[in-house]
């Protein structure tokens, strides 16, 4: 589908799904900024209580899509899942402001999200036939709005929690969602159309073998990726705890808002991925382009590396005696955010590439589920913290972490000849960071 017109010289549908990405990421990180602190001091759980409800949810929110996408492939369609979606997420976003509704909201929010997530990301390939060129640059762009969102999030969600009420952030997070849903509804005619029919068991048999000799590969490559985000979810669970308590935040007069961290993963997002693109490029263009599972296996093992930053900056300031200032966490998450884009995009991209258009959301769902088993380990793994030091929990992390780069660089010695043919379908969710 080619829009006779279009903004910023992408399809006009690109920008929509951009600003209900950005918007839905607001709410969705919004309440997650506040999720643990206000378990922890407003409803005074322990801190391993808190963290397997934290993982719980973590966990939820990626098991959910994978019955939203069979629901939408095959029955609701992708449109009315995004749109029923969003409706359950702003409801339980808004349910968040009454203590007692707690753990039905969150409920609710996981179920809204199986319906939202497949689904929204599904479309973006459909807005470009076959060889348009400009479809390099459209994982890119909605990269950009889902940081968009979790950068702003923190920043006004979290502020309102922090100075004025729990209830006023969590109120915030869905006013956004609202305002998502307004974007896509009014854009609905720059979108994707639906499929004649939902589709079918005599579909799902006519696709017969369609993708499945790349099964082995993705299997391997989702194991590896769990094991990453027993590591990577860590920075809205331990990390939060430990900066709360240890990191000097005063700066410019004021106490810097622990919150307000949370937003400088999504903030080097945006100042990294142009150059990160550039460099990728100005490489491919000399015939050097790095294959996609060593970029994911550089990924794991930079993010092994910025926990074993922080675990050598707790063991330089105890013997010392300094407080480990702002500044340090700054460095902590440019480090990690460079990591980050060299794993979460391009998975995500090699997913979506792979996709049979008309199972696109199962597909893509599949990709998510990566995320289930990870997340709900990373909970009962940040259990531990009460039991663990600070920099011996912080190494953990960064064995965890390597260890899923070396399985991801095995895969791709394994499947090396799978491999390089894949190189050129997900090309352009490479560029996308």
């Amino acid at each position: 589908m080619r829009d006779k017109d279009s903004w910023f010289g992408q399809p006009k549908g690109l920008t929509i799904l951009f600003l209900t990405e950005m918007w839905e990421k607001f709410s969705f990180f919004g309440m997650r900024a506040l999720q643990i602190y206000y378990m922890t001091k407003e409803l005074a759980y322990s801190h391993a209580h808190a963290s397997l409800i934290f993982g719980a949810y973590a966990a939820g929110v990626y098991l959910t899509p994978i019955f939203g996408g069979l629901i939408a492939d095959r029955w609701l369609g992708r449109r009315p899942a995004v749109i029923l979606g969003g409706l359950l997420m702003a409801l339980g976003h808004f349910m968040m402001a009454f203590e007692s509704l707690f753990f039905p909201a969150m409920a609710v929010i996981a179920i809204g999200n199986g319906l939202f997530l497949p689904n929204l990301p599904s479309q973006v390939n459909l807005l470009y036939p076959k060889d348009d060129p400009r479809a390099g640059a459209a994982f890119n762009v909605y990269y950009v709005g889902i940081n968009l969102g979790a950068f702003l999030a923190p920043l006004i969600c979290g502020t309102l929690g922090e100075l004025y009420g729990w209830h006023y952030g969590f109120g915030a997070a869905g006013v956004g969602m609202c305002l998502g849903l307004v974007v896509y509804v009014w854009g609905g005619r720059y979108l994707p159309p639906e499929a004649s029919r939902p589709v079918g068991r005599a579909e799902v048999a006519a696709a017969g073998g369609e993708g499945f000799g790349t099964v082995p590969l993705l299997v391997g490559v989702a194991l590896a990726v769990m094991l990453f985000r027993v590591a990577y979810e860590q920075t809205g669970n331990t990390f939060a705890v430990w900066a709360d308590a240890a990191v000097e935040r005063q700066a410019f007069g004021m106490s810097i808002p622990v919150t307000w961290f949370q937003s400088l993963n999504p903030m080097f997002v945006f100042l990294l991925s142009p150059l990160l693109v550039r460099m990728w490029n100005a490489r491919a263009a000399r015939g050097l382009a790095t294959p996609a599972l060593t970029r994911m296996s550089l990924g794991a093992l930079g993010i092994g590396v910025s926990y074993a930053l922080l675990a050598g900056l707790i063991v330089a300031s105890e013997a010392g005696g300094f407080a480990i200032g702002w500044l340090w966490m700054v460095v902590f998450f440019a480090l990690f955010t460079l990591a980050e884009l060299y794993i979460l995009p391009v998975g995500l991209g090699l997913f979506a590439s792979l996709a049979p258009r008309r199972f696109a959301a199962t597909t893509i769902a599949a990709w998510f589920f990566c995320s289930f088993t990870g997340n709900l380990l990373s909970g009962v793994i940040g259990a531990a913290w009460e039991s663990v030091s600070p920099q011996g929990f912080f190494l953990m992390m960064a064995a965890i972490a390597g260890v899923s780069g070396l399985l991801l660089h095995g895969i791709h010695r394994i499947h090396r000849e799978r491999v390089a043919p894949l190189a050129v379908m997900v090309a352009p969710a490479e560029k996308s960071l």
